[in-house]
């Protein structure tokens, strides 16, 4: 079972929560996704995709029983039962429909520099005591963090997360996008994920390899994955 649950989010066929349905129009093409293959059946909105960042990810915590692990991702049984089936315990938040809850009435960047909706969104969404995570799967959602709320963020995870344990992010590759697809990342097998489309979304800014590495200055190393496609993965030590 999962031990944190928000009531603000409604179950959606992915598993997933969703503030609002996909419009067709903002659906990207099958064949704009390269690297992607689709899982078959009739949603051509779900793909797999190879995972080394993943699969290091657990390989890093394979021998260790019984840890904490965060899934920023949402609710999701397929997460649920990998993870618990591993013997450890899940922690979910949807943090993108909390960045959108918390920021997106007016400018949702600029809403994001307020020191007041910071503070309130972090004790909302990432209040935890200090230590307590052994992973965290971060996902894609630190595209959408504007600088103010980005830095605040990612100190409050270095917080949260046991020294020397593991973070898992991913980053569009595209420098000149204007919007990139976003996605529900539910766990197929350690080194498979499946990958449901979310709204097409502005990202706050590019990460090249040396804005990933400034990012997380204070861990004590980052990982990067060579991939095929468009995702870029990066393992973080804290």
């Amino acid at each position: 079972m999962n031990d944190r649950w928000k009531p603000l989010t409604r179950a959606d066929p992915s598993g997933g929560s969703r503030l609002a349905p996909y419009p067709p129009s903002q659906r990207p093409a099958q064949a704009s996704v390269r690297g992607l293959e689709p899982r078959g059946g009739n949603d051509p909105t779900v793909y797999t995709r190879h995972s080394n960042g993943l699969e290091q990810f657990f390989g890093q915590i394979q021998h260790e029983p019984g840890l904490r692990i965060l899934d920023l991702s949402g609710a999701s049984q397929a997460n649920i039962a990998f993870i618990t089936n591993l013997g450890h315990k899940l922690y979910s938040e949807d943090l993108l429909q909390s960045l959108d809850l918390a920021f997106g009435e007016g400018d949702f960047f600029a809403n994001q520099s307020v020191p007041a909706r910071i503070e309130a969104f972090l004790e909302q969404s990432l209040n935890f005591p200090e230590d307590h995570f052994d992973g965290v799967l971060a996902w894609d959602v630190i595209e959408y963090l504007a600088p103010a709320l980005l830095k605040a963020a990612v100190d409050r995870l270095s917080r949260i997360l046991k020294p020397r344990s593991y973070l898992l992010a991913i980053f569009h590759a595209g420098e000149r996008a204007d919007s990139v697809p976003a996605y529900y990342y539910r766990i197929f097998d350690a080194s498979t994920l499946l990958l449901s489309f979310r709204p097409v979304r502005r990202p706050a800014r590019f990460f090249n390899n040396r804005a990933v590495e400034k990012l997380f200055q204070s861990f004590e190393s980052v990982k990067f994955f060579l991939t095929r496609d468009a995702l870029r993965e990066v393992i973080v030590k804290r």
